[in-house]
């Protein structure tokens, strides 16, 4: 299942979350990679666009459930998902209205 999420990022904390992604894309890569094993997360990709009202985040993922993944995410031992939420509710704003207008799959 493909799970897509879009939300506004809150503009004075846009360097902290392109530092941030970068360490998880980075030097992180590894802790990062064992985090979306425990979410059975098979890929994960997170792009910035620049929205009408400033910048936006988009988050594809490829999990096997949604559930079991924020159930993981939401019960992690793992250090580096402490920060990433911490990170997160610093640097992420709402949810811009979105209408999905095509969702194809068998």
């Amino acid at each position: 299942m493909i799970h897509l999420a879009v939300r506004e990022v809150k503009p004075e904390h846009l360097d902290l979350f392109r530092d941030w992604m970068g360490q998880l894309n980075g030097p992180r890569r590894a802790e990062a990679l064992a985090t979306l094993d425990d979410e059975g997360c098979s890929h994960e990709i997170v792009v910035l666009i620049e929205g009408p009202d400033g910048p936006l985040v988009i988050y594809a993922m490829e999990v096997e459930s949604i559930e079991r993944s924020r159930n993981a995410a939401d019960n992690s031992t793992h250090p580096i998902d402490a920060e990433h939420r911490a990170i997160l509710d610093r640097a992420i704003g709402d949810r811009p209205p979105l209408e999905r207008i095509l969702d194809l799959h068998r």
